[in-house]
């Protein structure tokens, strides 16, 4: 109840504070490429339910249905604009919409796409007992995911036989050893790795 109350304010005045930011982004988004400049796709939330995650767009639009899952290093869909906001992770920022509802959390496990989840249910079964986050130690481990995936047909083999199963670890990790002060160090080590340069 707690965790859930400082998610609830904090979100909300994180809101009403990155308001302008939020415009200004938008603007530069729909300056670089035609489009939505909200991207919406369906994740595995607490106890398998699903639901709609927000990001900025940062690749070029695509009909439903037509976007693949994983980026991988060199995506020629990725936008200008979209590279910036994936380099400081500004393209997270609506997330805070989806902790306000109740989706996620500010720290948890990273919600995945239905496809990945059901390769590995029973593994995710413990871990999605706990809400979804924003960030977590799996965020921080592979902020520079799409580099580590790497290019070529093999890239989403790695993505599920190699990196989704290290994740789950973290996941496991951050679960079994979660707590208020852990969540602030999460958050306060995201923030400085948001304006780092690696």
């Amino acid at each position: 109840m707690i965790k859930r109350g400082f998610d609830s304010v904090a979100a909300a005045i994180g809101l009403l504070l990155l308001m302008p930011v939020f415009g200004l982004i938008a603007v530069a988004i729909k300056l670089d490429s035609p489009g939505p400049v909200l991207f919406r796709q369906v994740r595995v939330g607490r106890r398998f339910e699903p639901f709609r995650i927000l990001k900025f767009r940062t690749m070029r639009h695509a009909p439903a249905g037509e976007a693949q899952a994983i980026t991988s290093q060199h995506d020629a869909r990725v936008t200008r604009v979209g590279r910036l906001l994936r380099r400081t992770k500004l393209d997270e920022l609506p997330q805070l919409f989806n902790v306000l509802l109740g989706d996620m959390s500010f720290v948890g496990p990273r919600p995945e796409v239905p496809k990945y989840v059901e390769l590995y249910r029973t593994e995710y079964a413990p871990i999605l007992e706990t809400r979804p986050g924003i960030t977590d130690l799996a965020s921080l481990e592979y902020r520079n995911e799409a580099a580590v995936i790497g290019d070529g047909p093999d890239a989403e083999r790695r993505y599920v036989q190699q990196i989704l199963p290290d994740k789950l670890r973290l996941s496991r990790e951050y679960v079994q050893s979660a707590s208020l002060r852990g969540d602030v160090t999460l958050i306060v080590r995201t923030v400085f790795r948001m304006f780092s340069v690696d």
